[in-house]
C-alpha cells in the first residue's frame, strides 16, 4: 500500500474544512482535503444551508407573485409543487461545487474522495468506493466533518413518511399535511416553507416559546406571523412515540395529544459526524452527541489534531464554521492567530419573514440591570419597504441610556440577514462608545432599507428627552 504524506490533512470540505485548507495552503503547507461524498461542499452545500435557502427564496418569489396586484388575474395559472421548487436549488448547488473545486485546484490542495478513518494519531486510511484503501500520513489534522440530524433509536427513519432535514430534500410530492417535531431554527424555517405551499403544518415545540434565545419581541412576532400563515404551534409538548402508518404518521405526545399528518419531519437536534472514524483510539474525546471536545484554540486532547465547525458543537452556523477553520489554520501554520474568533456573531434565520440579531436582548439587559433604551423602525413606514411590498417587520436597536453605546440589534423582516451587517460594523467599533450617534449623523441613501437605522436611532434617542 502506497502512503502519501502531507503537512496538514483536513477531513471534510464544508465551510470549516474549506477555511482551514485555504489558510494552510496559503501559509505554505502541503495540504490534502478528504471528502467522503463524490462532490466537495459538505452538508452546508448539499443538504443544509444552500438547498433550504434556495428553496425558501423560490417560495418567497411565489408568495410575492401571488400578492402582487399586477398579476392577480394570472394566479390560478401558477401551480408549482414542492419537487419543482427543489429543482431550482440544483443549479445553485452545482455552481457552488464548481466554484469550490476551482479554489482547491488553483491553490494546489489535493482533493481525495473517500471515508477517512484514523489508524493511529498520524495515519489515515481513506476507504474509497469498492473498498479500495489509500493511506495518508500527516503532521497535523483538522476534523471538519460537520453534523447530521439526530435520530433517536425508537423512531423508524426508514419509513417513507418519516423524514429529517436531510431526507426532506428528497421528498417527491407536496404533502397535504405535515407535523414538524422541533421548533428550533430548522423547524421554524421548514414550517415557514411548507405553510406557504398551502400545506397544513403542526409545529411541535418542546419549549414554551419559539427560539427562546431571540429577543422576546422578535420571538413573539415570529409566532404571530407563522400563525397568520396557517401554522398551528404546539408549545410545551414532548414526544412519547411515533406511529408510522401506510396512510400517515401519528405523533403521540406525553401530554396525551396525538397529531396525525401525511408526513412527519423530525427536526430536533444534530449529532456530530464522527461515527467509525477511529477517534477514540487516538485519544480524541467525544460527547454524548458525537461532537468533539475542543479548547479555545479548537485543539482536541491530541495536540496536533483540531476540530472546527458543527462537529465541534455550537453555534452550528456556516459563517462561524468558516471562521473557525481559518482560525485553526492559523494556529497550525503560525502557532497563533493575529485575530480572535468573535463571541458575538449575527444569527440569520430564514423564516418568512427573515430574522437576524446581534448582541444582548431586552431580557438579558434587564437581568444584568443595565440601563437601556429602545429604538424602533417599523418597516411599514420605510419607503423602500413600501415600494417592494415587504412592509412586515422592524429594526430594533437597544442602547445604553447614558453612553449611547449599542448593546443589541434585532431585525425582523425581508433581508434582515443583510441589514444586520450595517449595525454590526458600527457596534463592534471599539473606539466609539456612543456609536448610536453614527446612525443619526450619517446620510443614508433614500429610499433604502438601511435608512431604518436612522429612523430607529432617532426614535430611541427621542425617548431620552
Amino acid at each position: 500500500m502506497k502512503t502519501r504524506h502531507y503537512d496538514s490533512i483536513v477531513i471534510g470540505s464544508g465551510p470549516a474544512g474549506e477555511g482551514a485548507a485555504m489558510k494552510l495552503t496559503k501559509s505554505g503547507h502541503r495540504v490534502a482535503i478528504v471528502e467522503m461524498h463524490d462532490q466537495v461542499g459538505g452538508g452546508c452545500t448539499h443538504w443544509g444551508t444552500i438547498p433550504s435557502k434556495a428553496l425558501r427564496h423560490s417560495i418567497q418569489m411565489l408568495v410575492d407573485y401571488k400578492r402582487n396586484p399586477l398579476f392577480g388575474h394570472t394566479i390560478e395559472q401558477v401551480n408549482l409543487d414542492y419537487p419543482q421548487l427543489l429543482k431550482a436549488a440544483d443549479g445553485v448547488i452545482q455552481k457552488q461545487v464548481s466554484t469550490r473545486y476551482r479554489y482547491y485546484s488553483r491553490n494546489k490542495v489535493d482533493v481525495i474522495y473517500g471515508r477517512a478513518r484514523f489508524v493511529n494519531a498520524h495515519t489515515l486510511d481513506i476507504i474509497r468506493a469498492g473498498n479500495d484503501i489509500d493511506r495518508l500520513t500527516g503532521d497535523h489534522f483538522v476534523i471538519a466533518t460537520g453534523s447530521s440530524p439526530y435520530r433517536p433509536d425508537d423512531i423508524d427513519f426508514s419509513h417513507p413518511r418519516v423524514l429529517d432535514s436531510d431526507t426532506v430534500l428528497a421528498l417527491e410530492h407536496t404533502p397535504k399535511s405535515l407535523t414538524i417535531y422541533g421548533a428550533g431554527v430548522i423547524g421554524c424555517e421548514y414550517a415557514s416553507i411548507f405553510c406557504n405551499l398551502d400545506v397544513k403544518v403542526n409545529l411541535v415545540n418542546t419549549r414554551d416559546r419559539l427560539l427562546s434565545f431571540l429577543d422576546d419581541e422578535i420571538s413573539d412576532a415570529l409566532s404571530y406571523h407563522l400563525r397568520h400563515q396557517g401554522v398551528v404551534i404546539r408549545n410545551n409538548e414532548v414526544y412519547e412515540r411515533v406511529e408510522a402508518l401506510d396512510n400517515g404518521v401519528i405523533l403521540h405526545c406525553q401530554s396525551g395529544k396525538k397529531f396525525k399528518t401525511d408526513v412527519l419531519l423530525w427536526a430536533n437536534g444534530r449529532a456530530g459526524n464522527t461515527h467509525d472514524m477511529g477517534l477514540e483510539a487516538c485519544g480524541v474525546t467525544l460527547n454524548h452527541r458525537g461532537q468533539i471536545e475542543v479548547d479555545k484554540q479548537h485543539r482536541t486532547h491530541v495536540p496536533h489534531i483540531y476540530a472546527a465547525g458543527d462537529v465541534a458543537g455550537p453555534p452550528g452556523l456556516a459563517s462561524a464554521s468558516y471562521d473557525q477553520g481559518r482560525f485553526v489554520g492559523a494556529q497550525i501554520a503560525d502557532g497563533k492567530s493575529d485575530w480572535n474568533l468573535i463571541e458575538d456573531f449575527p444569527t440569520g434565520i430564514y423564516t418568512n419573514p427573515e430574522i437576524s440579531s446581534l448582541g444582548r436582548t431586552e431580557r438579558e439587559l434587564t437581568e444584568l440591570q443595565i440601563p437601556y433604551e429602545v429604538g424602533h423602525a417599523m418597516f411599514k413606514s420605510i419607503a423602500r419597504a413600501q415600494i417592494t411590498g415587504h412592509t412586515v417587520g422592524m429594526l430594533k436597536l437597544l442602547f445604553h441610556r447614558e453612553s449611547l453605546q449599542l448593546l443589541g440589534i434585532h431585525c425582523f423582516g425581508e433581508t434582515a440577514a443583510e441589514i444586520i451587517h450595517i449595525g454590526q460594523a458600527i457596534m463592534t467599533r471599539k473606539d466609539d462608545a456612543n456609536n448610536l450617534r453614527y446612525f443619526i449623523e450619517t446620510t443614508f441613501n433614500y429610499p433604502t432599507m438601511a435608512e431604518a437605522y436612522r429612523v430607529a436611532a432617532l426614535n430611541g434617542i427621542n425617548r431620552l428627552f
